[in-house]
């Protein structure tokens, strides 16, 4: 009946369903993940919650490290067939963060809706998800190594190569941050100079990005040293596979 089940799915290209986490106690959700055909397979028949990593690129048992564990209720499939509903008792905090949910930060109420959204920082969070997509592309270039492609290039010319192409890229960066400083320049010009600038700042940020990848750097430490510097506490060490 499981293989029955699963089969029937409609999983993505890459073999994979978002599955949305639900208490069953209070219908709240605590956190989405995604699931390819062994872990949800696992979560059946174990009892208890498997989830797929796109990142690390393996299965992992919610609350293997933090005894947070996510006890198995009930499967529904939404309309389509392509996302996943899953019922649970949790067992302590469903986010790495502590907090019982991942969905613990608000951003807009029914009473602000109508206002305007610029309190709310979507470029930041633009942002963050675009690195997020960037990491994950250059980690699937990194592993399967397509032809002709520029980033399985620098991957396949190793180390030196990729440190050559940060340097390369940051003397850039600092040479159009020079030309955009010039007081001489009208509105236009300035404006031109500006745009360089950000795309050379792309350009480091992607280099920078496949150095990370090369050297097995992951984005959540770069945002726990972050904010360490800017005087954020540290995050607790729960489950970070995801």
């Amino acid at each position: 009946m499981t293989d029955d089940l699963i089969q029937n799915l409609n999983f993505d290209e890459r073999g994979l369903i978002p599955a949305v986490i639900q208490d069953v106690e209070t219908s709240e959700v605590l956190m989405v993940a995604w699931m390819n055909r062994e872990s949800l397979g696992r979560t059946l028949q174990t009892g208890e919650t498997w989830f797929w990593s796109r990142s690390r690129q393996e299965l992992w048992h919610k609350g293997a490290t933090s005894g947070n564990t996510q006890k198995f209720v009930e499967l529904r499939l939404d309309c389509d067939g392509d996302t996943l509903l899953i019922k649970v008792r949790p067992e302590g905090p469903a986010c790495h963060t502590g907090e019982k949910s991942c969905f613990f930060q608000k951003l807009v109420d029914e009473g602000s809706a109508r206002k305007s959204l610029t309190l709310v920082d979507t470029g930041a969070l633009d942002l963050g998800i675009l690195l997020n997509d960037l990491y994950e592309k250059i980690a699937e270039r990194e592993r399967t190594r397509p032809e002709k492609s520029y980033t399985t290039y620098l991957f396949t010319q190793g180390l030196d190569k990729i440190l050559k192409k940060v340097g390369e890229e940051a003397a850039e960066t600092i040479i159009a941050a020079k030309n955009s400083s010039n007081d001489n320049l009208d509105g236009l010009a300035r404006e031109q100079a500006i745009r360089l600038l950000a795309s050379e700042i792309c350009d480091l940020l992607y280099h920078l990005v496949v150095l990370m990848v090369e050297r097995g750097v992951r984005l959540p430490e770069i945002v726990e040293e972050l904010s360490a510097r800017i005087g954020r506490p540290a995050l607790p060490k729960y489950d970070t596979q995801k």
